[in-house]
């Protein structure tokens, strides 16, 4: 039995590892999209590293585009195996592929434009809209806790990994003739005492343990300070600088827990009384989806619904959703609030908001994420003085903020504590993926530093014997 690692080795995007059991059974774990390397993504996401058709079953540990964005992408091209998840990452990805392939169709169309400009011949889209529909075809959902059997050889059960909604850590126990091999999988791993979704939760013991090192070099501040630094942005930029606070965002999970964070704040009498915008119909969709899902919510957030019936919905809180209510934001001079996709800046509306208020000192840029350090997000939050904008070069004039607490991904002490549960003598190795290189060597040497010995950052397409 093999595992090879296709993605999110010494980065974490594309996120897409294979495991071919000793009967000749392909599961992939995850099928993400590279992001934010511009016209080098492209190239990197066409070359899969794996034959499609030869995938038996693909196993999703959640929705974000970049351990899902690739599967329309697959079935394109032959998948014509089963996906596996759960049933809040199932709804999720329905509306998330169909919005990346309208974005490919898009991006590819402003391409084609250049290219004919040139004299050369057009490019087709990674996918459409349409080939994302139809593969949510391939979809079944499993909820957590609940043994799914591959083919009599694999037994799946998905453990909430308290990332977004939806997020599992796998659990695999593979049949390999007479020894029964375990496996798991983080995905990516949530932080503790959230204000919505649930803990991460222990998952049984594994042989072999794949492990997601986003924050593995950082430590987060708590939530309730990322509260009040939230609440000195709105002041700062709103009431006394009369100006925009642009807060870029993930459409899933992040979007919610900043309007979370805003109808708390107005609950308790501190927000002023400004216009909230959510500029992102792709989060106004996911907020709808996670009114479906309350099984996902944590204690807190349930007992505030019994008094607050909507804690993604308040009095001068508004969800855009047609281009020209997102233009007219574009135009207004009052100071407001826009909570805009994408969080890493490089898509979405969010780009329009930016190049219309980026050169504005009294504009505030407040940075509640991760951003590859590539994208447009990065090169703003890092200090360049001048930034790229749809091809055209914007001085930044802007305040920059950032608060990481926001962040859906544990940092290195919240990766300690959620692996606490294994048994550091049976875990036979724990292979490190989905970070940046000076992340993933940090943790290695702060998990060797606990007892974990035999730790290795797995390499770009490796191939392991288990």
């Amino acid at each position: 039995m093999k595992i090879e690692f296709l993605g999110a080795t010494r980065e974490v995007t594309g996120s897409k590892h294979l495991i071919t059991t000793k009967k000749g059974l392909k599961i992939l774990l995850d099928c993400g999209m590279y992001q934010g390397k511009g016209l080098e993504t492209d190239s990197m996401n066409r070359d899969l590293g794996f034959d499609p058709k030869e995938i038996d079953y693909l196993i999703l540990s959640h929705a974000h585009i970049d351990h899902s964005g690739l599967i329309p992408y697959i079935y394109k091209l032959g998948f014509n195996g089963i996906v596996v998840c759960t049933p809040a990452t199932r709804d999720l990805c329905a509306i998330m592929l169909a919005d990346a392939g309208r974005i490919q169709e898009s991006d590819t169309h402003t391409f084609n434009k250049k290219r004919q400009n040139q004299g050369l011949p057009p490019v087709d889209p990674i996918y459409t809209e349409a080939d994302a529909q139809a593969c949510m075809g391939c979809f079944i959902s499993v909820p957590y806790h609940k043994k799914f059997n591959i083919e009599g050889e694999v037994t799946v059960e998905f453990f909430d990994a308290g990332h977004i909604l939806g997020s599992a850590c796998v659990y695999l126990e593979i049949k390999d003739g007479r020894r029964t091999v375990k496996v798991g999988f983080t995905g990516d791993v949530g932080r503790y005492d959230k204000r919505i979704l649930k803990d991460p939760e222990p998952f049984p013991q594994v042989d072999y343990l794949i492990m997601e090192s986003t924050y593995g070099d950082r430590l987060h501040t708590t939530l309730d300070n990322a509260e009040q630094e939230l609440l000195m942005a709105v002041l700062d930029t709103c009431t006394k600088k009369k100006g925009k606070l642009i807060i870029p965002s993930f459409a899933i999970g992040r979007a919610q827990e900043i309007i979370y964070a805003l109808d708390r704040l107005r609950h308790k009498g501190l927000l002023p009384d400004i216009d909230v915008f959510v500029d992102s119909p792709l989060s106004v969709n996911a907020t709808n989806i996670m009114r479906l899902h309350p099984e996902c919510f944590n204690e807190e957030i349930t007992e505030y619904m019994q008094n607050e019936n909507d804690p993604f919905g308040f009095d001068r809180l508004q969800y855009i959703q047609s281009v020209e209510a997102s233009k007219a934001l574009n135009v207004r001079h009052k100071t407001c609030i826009i909570i805009s996709a994408s969080g890493m800046m490089e898509a979405g509306r969010v780009k329009h908001h930016l190049a219309n208020n980026i050169d504005n000192p009294k504009t505030t840029i407040l940075c509640v994420g991760y951003c590859e350090p590539t994208t447009l997000g990065a090169k703003i939050m890092r200090g360049d003085k001048t930034v790229s904008i749809f091809g055209r070069p914007y001085e930044v004039r802007a305040e920059k903020r950032t608060i990481e607490s926001y962040s859906g991904h544990g940092d290195y002490e919240e990766l300690l504590r959620y692996i606490s549960c294994q048994e550091k003598r049976s875990l036979k190795k724990i292979f490190i993926v989905h970070g940046e290189a000076n992340a993933q060597d940090h943790f290695k040497e702060t998990l060797n530093k606990k007892g974990y010995k035999r730790v290795e950052v797995a390499e770009f397409r490796q191939c392991v014997e288990i």
